[in-house]
């Protein structure tokens, strides 16, 4: 992957940043599907390289410049994040928009089941997990530079809108389960109430680095979806696992929790309340929306894969996730219904 940019030029604007130094050595980080990702060696230094995928993207689509922005402005805040330290947003150099940041050293988890921990520790790094999204949460966008992050007001409306556009204009097939799903989300979308939190957008284990000796989470990963949004969207998306099975994006449904030592859905929540700032309560319109979204992202996956685009070598086994998840929302929709979906 690496050929697909001029790794001379990148070195020419390494040692422009760093004078003195000289000798670029890189491979490509394993997971993320959307924007593709490096460790860089130059002299003495190691960094992370994110850059946008080559071809035609969405208007807004990987949005690295947006994630250079939310971790710097987080940078002096308690909430976990790699330091940032270039944007280039000249296309001239490596032919897309790019940045670098410090090199964190932890553990990365490709899938909730966080494998190779103790369960002790396993339940810790949940936990943690749910008390850094509450830190999150905390952190006033105005105060750190992002009050004009995102819009206001409506955010599940539009969000809706949002993604069930992108689903319409989707190259691939119709997906009977997501059409039905998008229904319901759209009927039964709540009124704004007002709740407006830094959103990180995929909070979710596989995007944490934690420690790498102790059960607590370091560095907060992968920003590209994230804006000023409502609280319990962000929860929502973060208990997702408990709600999908391993197949499905690494879920924890139908897993022993106990031997694992995984806590349930509502411990998780639970431990997220009791830090955070708002007293709202994760009702099943946010799993269903949770749900609903990333269908929507599974379906421009497949897209990306159809066009030759896709950053990740399983992209093109993440389409039918698309019906899977929207199919796994209907099941919760039908339960805390009492009934069929209709």
């Amino acid at each position: 992957m690496t050929s697909r940019f001029d790794l001379a030029a990148l070195e020419r604007w390494l040692a422009d940043k760093l004078p003195g130094e000289s000798g670029l050595t890189m491979s490509q980080i394993s997971g993320g599907q959307s924007n593709p990702t490096y460790q860089v060696r130059f002299g003495d230094g190691l960094y992370v390289l994110r850059i946008k995928p080559p071809g035609p993207l969405l208007p807004g689509a990987h949005a690295i410049e947006r994630e250079f922005r939310v971790l710097q402005a987080l940078c002096d805040t308690d909430v976990p994040v790699p330091t940032v330290l270039w944007l280039e947003e000249d296309e001239t150099v490596l032919g897309r928009p790019f940045y670098l940041m410090g090199w964190l050293e932890g553990r990365v988890f490709a899938d909730s089941a966080l494998a190779g921990v103790d369960p002790a520790e396993r339940r810790e790094m949940y936990l943690d997990t749910a008390r850094t999204l509450a830190r999150l949460h905390a952190v006033r966008a105005a105060d750190i530079g992002l009050a004009d992050y995102g819009k206001s007001g409506n955010y599940f409306a539009r969000q809706i809108d949002r993604w069930a556009r992108q689903c319409r204009e989707a190259s691939g097939p119709r997906i009977a389960e997501l059409d039905q799903l998008t229904e319901w989300v759209t009927a039964h979308c709540p009124k704004d109430d007002g709740s407006v939190a830094i959103s990180h957008g995929d909070f979710r284990s596989g995007n944490m680095m934690f420690h790498p000796t102790e059960p607590r989470v370091i560095g907060v990963l992968d920003w590209e979806l994230s804006t000023l949004g409502h609280p319990m969207a962000d929860l929502g998306f973060c208990v997702m696992p408990w709600n999908t099975g391993p197949q499905e994006y690494g879920g924890i449904l139908g897993t022993d929790f106990g031997a694992l030592g995984i806590p349930t859905q509502d411990s998780f929540v639970e431990t997220f309340q009791s830090h955070a700032i708002t007293d709202l309560s994760l009702t099943p319109f946010h799993l269903a929306f949770a749900l609903f979204r990333f269908s929507a992202i599974f379906v421009g996956i497949a897209d990306r894969a159809r066009g030759g685009n896709a950053t990740s070598k399983e992209a093109a086994e993440l389409g039918p996730l698309a019906a899977r998840f929207a199919g796994r929302a209907l099941d919760i929709i039908a339960k805390s219904e009492g009934g069929a979906v209709v």
